[in-house]
């Protein structure tokens, strides 16, 4: 047996350097970053030098970044904020039907409001139709939402060609990106992409859990979701995670460190396990290889196994993988980016998603594979029977 953890799209394994200043901020510069003494400055001192590396990763200003608890929460700051800041502009929003829970459920919320919402549907790709956009895209539109890779098939979006078609059709509109899954993966460039709002989480790329950012662009008006003391400007109060933003920091500074061979290296894992799940009858592989998809996913559906009855299967070897999404895997729903790309009825419940990080290797690839081949004849057959 060999551990293979396969689930870095749920979470990462922390890099060493984001433990050690994780630990030394929880255990000798652990002030309160907005206390007047010096151990308050220590603390502060963390906050702005992570804000200074992630600014630097963007090609952003510092004042852009705001720190959050993470992921879901970038994004209902993101959208809640954004759109009860600018309701006398409008009250429509679009998005589309593939994404994260934590962005369809403020949007459900926001409909309860009285704002409208308009999901746009996908191809087999996972691609919304840039026509579709267009025409969706009305005067009283303020907000546009759609996610940069998607988390559960790797799915691109072109996310410049779409900010181009907003701010041709509407210029006022605000434009969001999920990028979870793809800070750390691409070149981001907000300013040059036409990306007013950006969200991203740290335990995606081997930094700590309970921290992430947001990024707003200057001029960009939202209202802040956190009362109290006034921390961050005003727009999130709370004593700052200084462990957290520090981990970050260091977490954002290691991915974009020889970030092209990084990136290479995940490609080649990904087409590795593609071209090896090829060997292996009743396959369908759900993403691309190559540029065409994000380098770290691999959704795969296998005929005649249901996924949940496969995962546990593959955990008591050790292998971890994931069924449909993490996040939302207590709601036994039937994902709605597998319905949304047109995956055939049967293999609705026979996904998986296997996610790579920094640490995997080809030989964890090939274990897995030589796992898989014994497994599926006996779990097919059982589950005939």
């Amino acid at each position: 047996k060999m551990e293979c953890y396969f689930d870095n799209s749920a979470s990462t394994r922390v890099l060493d350097s984001v433990k050690d200043i994780v630990v030394k901020t929880m255990t000798e510069d652990y002030g309160n970053a907005a206390a007047k003494h010096r151990k308050g400055m220590e603390a502060e001192q963390y906050i702005r030098e992570a804000r200074r590396i992630i600014a630097g990763t963007l090609k952003a200003a510092e004042k852009e970044i705001l720190f959050t608890s993470g992921g879901s929460e970038s994004n209902n700051m993101a959208l809640i904020g954004t759109a009860l800041a600018n309701q006398r502009a409008g009250r429509h929003i679009i998005s589309t039907a593939v994404e994260h829970p934590s962005v369809y459920n403020p949007l459900t919320y926001l409909e309860e409001l009285g704002f409208e919402i308009t999901f746009l549907p996908v191809d087999h790709n996972g691609h919304i139709s840039l026509q579709q956009l267009e025409e969706a895209i009305r005067p009283d539109t303020i907000l546009v939402s759609v996610m940069y890779v998607n988390n559960e098939v790797g799915a691109v979006e072109p996310i410049e060609e779409i900010s181009r078609i907003i701010k041709a059709k509407n210029p006022s509109v605000i434009f969001h990106v999920d990028a979870i899954q793809a800070y750390g993966k691409y070149v981001i460039r907000p300013k040059k992409q036409g990306i007013d709002l950006l969200s991203v989480s740290g335990h995606k790329i081997h930094g700590p859990k309970g921290v992430g950012f947001l990024y707003i662009r200057s001029g960009v008006k939202i209202k802040p979701l956190i009362y109290g003391g006034g921390q961050q400007n005003n727009l999130r109060s709370g004593t700052e995670n200084v462990p957290g933003a520090a981990g970050l920091g260091v977490a954002a500074k290691e991915m974009y460190t020889d970030h092209e061979e990084k990136i290479r290296r995940l490609t080649e894992l990904k087409d590795y396990m593609i071209d090896r799940l090829g060997e292996i009858e009743g396959t369908l592989v759900n993403s691309k290889k190559g540029t065409e998809s994000a380098p770290q996913i691999v959704s795969v559906s296998f005929e005649g196994v249901r996924s949940e009855v496969l995962l546990h299967a593959l955990e008591d070897k050790e292998i971890y993988v994931s069924s449909g999404s993490a996040c939302s895997s207590h709601h036994p729903g039937i994902s709605g980016t597998l319905k949304g790309i047109g995956l055939a009825q049967k293999y609705l419940d026979a996904t998986i998603r296997i996610s790579f990080g920094i640490f995997n290797t080809k030989e964890e690839i090939d274990y897995c594979i030589d796992t898989l081949k014994e497994l599926l004849p006996v779990l097919r057959r059982y589950q005939r029977g």
